[in-house]
């Protein structure tokens, strides 16, 4: 998918129909579809366990409602905002950003990590907010340079070396999820610019000692990778989480056993309302509930090209095209994880697992892409 053509299109700034009401409302139902349903989603696999912390059964579930009502006010902002004049401010942002996640490495860890800026009542996940700062960064660094990409690949050290101070902030958290999924993200915006394919063997190549030092250098993570090709050998040990979410999937048949009625939300699994909800969705909804809910992630992924397609020059197209691919590559990255695709990651499932930065942050891209797709070239 090579949107380097779109080059020849006009400035953003010169376009007709800013309006929201030119949006593209099939993206935005989508969204809130997935946002109804995760809400419900969360509160049945939040309430007990808010309960046994001593909370009311409503209190995460009334706090991501919050967020989500917040986020709306984000993604319209987001909507709103004119993207060519805040480009000269994407890099000093991207920095500060940075910055900031250098200073969540300094925080107290909490259960081991450090992902966090304590701010009053409220926790502050930096790299959540990374996400559509660095594809913005890339998207424009590759729209000012388009002509040359296809023909001098040593142009994209640059933003791949931008990239990789972000990865190996985040990393350090630790958390390998986030950095595994922005580097295929970097990678599919630089090729949809026209950089050739057999490039992309070079930061693979680069990158491969580096996920393999990390394997060896934390062993929870290794034990990650064992339990994924064999979860039933420790099925009460290390396998546990794993092996506990393929039965409850499992366990929910075609229909589920019915809203309210998981098993595995009841104390089986940690704190079931984050990275692993899906589990408790598929129990309760079954096969037919977990694929109506990717088949959602799928449409927001076709809808979400075509607006990219359909955006009035490269840096839009690459900006739409990147932020859909943030969004719904996490999505499948979180479902493979609950079904044993994929080693077990510390990675949430947008618009369902319990979080105020991930739905925050993904409100703005929601925004941002809304923003994008409420514009028309008048030329075609």
């Amino acid at each position: 998918m090579d949107f380097a053509a779109k080059r020849k299109k006009p400035h953003y700034n010169v376009l007709t129909n800013r309006g929201l009401k030119h949006m593209d409302y099939s993206f935005f139902f989508i969204i809130f579809f997935l946002l109804m349903i995760g809400l419900v989603s969360l509160y049945s696999a939040s309430a007990l366990y808010a309960s046994n912390k001593g909370f009311d059964s409503l209190y995460y579930a009334r706090k991501q409602a919050f967020y989500m009502l917040l986020g709306f006010g984000f993604m319209l902002a987001a909507a709103r905002v004119d993207l060519e004049k805040i480009r000269p401010y994407i890099k000093p942002l991207l920095v500060a950003a940075a910055f900031m996640l250098g200073v969540t490495l300094l925080m107290h860890p909490v259960a081991h990590v450090r992902r966090w800026i304590p701010l009053g009542p409220l926790k502050l996940q930096m790299s959540e907010f990374v996400k559509p700062l660095l594809v913005l960064y890339l998207a424009d660094f590759c729209d000012r340079n388009a002509s040359h990409i296809p023909s001098d690949w040593r142009l994209l050290l640059k933003p791949f070396c931008a990239a990789l101070v972000v990865f190996v902030l985040i990393a350090a958290e630790p958390d390998l999820g986030t950095p595994t999924l922005l580097f295929f993200v970097t990678l599919a915006v630089f090729l949809t610019a026209g950089m050739r394919a057999r490039y992309m063997l070079a930061p693979v190549a680069a990158l491969l000692p580096v996920f393999v030092i990390e394997l060896l250098r934390h062993p929870y993570r290794l034990a990650r990778l064992k339990n994924f090709l064999q979860p039933w050998q420790d099925a009460s040990g290390t396998g546990y989480q794993l092996v506990q979410s393929l039965l409850a999937v499992g366990s929910g048949g075609w229909f589920g056993k019915g809203p309210g009625a998981s098993q595995i939300k009841l104390m089986y699994l940690p704190e079931p309302h984050t990275d692993f909800i899906f589990p408790v969705i598929a129990e309760e909804m079954g096969l037919v509930g977990g694929l109506i809910i990717t088949g959602l992630f799928v449409g927001l992924l076709i809808k979400g090209a075509r607006i990219a397609r359909n955006a009035p020059d490269l840096y839009t197209s690459l900006a739409a095209f990147g932020l859909t691919l943030v969004i719904t590559l996490q999505a499948f990255f979180n479902l493979s994880m609950a079904i044993g695709l994929i080693p077990t990651k510390g990675i949430p499932l947008p618009f369902f697992s319990y979080g105020g930065s991930s739905i925050l942050a993904s409100m703005i891209m929601v925004g941002i892409i809304l923003n994008i797709s409420a514009h028309r070239s008048t030329h075609g």
